[in-house]
């Protein structure tokens, strides 16, 4: 049976070449007056997303990949 992709976690996930699913991080984009250059930096990286929530998500992607 095939499952159709939930285009809103397809818009936010991305699949590497190694099959991870890599997403960015979250409070990157407003009130950053007061957050500090290094925490900035941090949140500009990549997330490699792993366990459950990796799992959950390879369902709304689409099923079995």
């Amino acid at each position: 049976m095939k499952f159709k992709t939930k285009k809103s976690a397809a818009k936010r996930v991305k699949v590497t070449a190694n099959g991870f699913l890599k997403t960015r991080r979250a409070n990157k984009s407003h009130l950053l007056s007061h957050k500090s250059s290094k925490r900035k930096r941090r949140l500009s990286q990549a997330r490699i997303l792993k366990g459950t929530i990796a799992k959950n998500l390879r369902m709304m992607l689409g099923g079995l990949n």
